[in-house]
């Protein structure tokens, strides 16, 4: 009679588990990506602000190093004299691990394990933002709030928001990314004690099914499984104790997917507005290029200040007193075609360049709420996603030029100016982000746009749609993992 129970309730949790693995893979991981993509793009940006305001040293070795599984930055206690020496190498690290993260990492059931879910909770807690302040008992929580409240100092209004909005989108995906955690590795968990039931315990009686039998019985029966002395505590106690019943239909009711919820009229997509906002994003742009123009400015006369002979002074001087053009002046700057693997040489009219850059600043600010962005408004989609294409590849192309001139001018000037040549890495990663995030508002215009048109193909008209179902009641109160 017992052994008819166990192996009933065996066939339940496995059904059950199908259920809950297919809720997981087509819900809650989806949504898992999109709020750890909130995260990573948050931190880049005050990454990117750390690096500007020079409360922390660019990563020499940062492009330079290569993840094939994550790992959580070191976070022990450091030494004040290497204050910004370690933050510069973990925070370097952290924004890595997160790209690593989001674009390379397979986020689903079939791949994570209660192994990797410890290492996506390491490293989101890496940083505590829900309680973030200086006074915090965690080392990189207390460093960051501290760089965070310095980033604030001596800066414009735009700047304070951008970090407060960034503080608020951490807070809010933190708890998010936890909660769904939690819920696979719930999953994780009784899968685990699922296998060891039925590959081990299966054909043990009561007195042999003690931690120490199935620790010797599982290499063989589960390879390369870890031993989990918590679960298989938790097995014992639900399979050979009086109030195992009571557990399993706990457990049984935790996995449980709610049933779906009526269904609400969902409001149509403004696909226009999506295209503005990702207009409006690459507006942005504008104040990174501004600012690299005066750093750009100031290298060239930089390197033109060497000694000139007596006729080239008295050219620069009629020129001055006639108002004319100033001479031609090229660069030759190298950069790596990714298309085709090999380093391109371009010669660069620096004048004419940098009067390309004043109209771009001018046709980009234009985007941001001004005469530009109201002329886009009364377009149509085609013509807004044309202009939106266009200028970020415009931004894109003007990335790769200002980076390679930024090189040409550190390798280029005498050893006694070298000093004076102003860097644009922390301009240069603002602008890269303001092209990323453009691009994949283009992105998410593109593939809603179409899942609409898939679903007018397959006949589905309607508006009404059916809210995700939420785990029970029981998955929601602690967001932090267990195991």
């Amino acid at each position: 009679m017992a052994e008819a129970a166990q192996n009933s309730y065996i066939e339940t949790l496995q059904q059950v588990l199908n259920a809950r693995k297919d809720w997981l893979d087509k819900t809650e991981l989806i949504k898992l990506k999109e709020e750890l993509r909130y995260i990573q793009g948050s931190f880049s940006t005050l990454y990117s602000i750390y690096l500007k305001k020079k409360l922390i040293d660019e990563d020499p070795y940062k492009q330079e190093s290569k993840i094939s599984e994550l790992e959580v930055p070191d976070s022990s206690a450091y030494q004040d004299a290497k204050r910004i020496e370690q933050l510069t190498i973990r925070l370097a690290n952290f924004d890595n691990q997160l790209d690593f993260l989001v674009n390379f990492y397979q986020l689903n059931v079939d791949f994570l394990n209660i192994d990797r879910i410890k290492r996506i909770v390491g490293l989101v807690r890496y940083i505590d933002w829900v309680s973030f302040n200086p006074d915090s008992e965690s080392v990189m929580t207390k460093a960051v709030s501290g760089l965070t409240l310095n980033a604030k100092t001596g800066v414009d209004t735009l700047t304070v928001s951008i970090i407060g909005e960034c503080l608020s989108k951490l807070s809010k995906a933190t708890i998010a990314v936890m909660k769904i955690l939690k819920d696979l590795n719930t999953y994780y968990r009784e899968s685990y004690k699922l296998e060891v039931r039925q590959k081990v315990t299966q054909f043990m009686s009561e007195a042999e099914a003690v931690p120490e039998n199935i620790k010797k019985k599982m290499p063989s029966a589960m390879p390369g499984k870890p031993f989990y002395k918590e679960l298989i505590d938790e097995i014992i106690k639900e399979d050979y104790t009086p109030s195992g019943s009571d557990l399993k239909d706990s457990i049984l009711n935790t996995l449980k997917i709610a049933d779906e919820k009526p269904k609400v009229v969902k409001p149509p997509v403004n696909y226009k507005n999506i295209l503005l906002d990702g207009v409006i994003v690459i507006g942005g742009a504008s104040n990174s290029i501004l600012e690299i123009t005066v750093k750009l400015d100031e290298n060239h006369l930089i390197l033109e200040s060497r000694k000139k002979g007596f006729v080239e002074l008295i050219r620069d001087l009629i020129r001055q007193i006639t108002k004319a053009e100033p001479e031609d002046v090229f660069y030759t700057v190298e950069y790596m075609d990714l298309t085709k693997g090999l380093p391109v040489k371009e010669k660069i009219n620096f004048h004419q360049f940098r009067a390309e850059l004043d109209k771009k600043i001018r046709v980009l600010s234009s985007f941001v709420r001004g005469t530009a962005y109201n002329k886009l408004s009364a377009m149509q989609e085609e013509q807004i996603i044309g202009y939106l294409e266009k200028n970020i590849k415009d931004v894109q192309n003007l990335h790769k030029t200002l980076s390679a001139l930024d090189e040409f001018f550190k390798a280029n000037a005498a050893p006694e100016s070298r000093e004076k040549i102003k860097g644009i890495k922390p301009e240069l990663s603002a602008l890269k982000n303001s092209f990323v995030k453009a691009n994949q508002i283009r992105h998410d215009y593109s593939a809603q746009k179409e899942e609409e048109e898939q679903m007018k193909r397959l006949g589905i008209v309607g508006s009404a749609v059916a809210l995700p179902p939420d785990p029970s009641a029981s998955n929601q109160a602690d967001p932090e993992p267990a195991a």
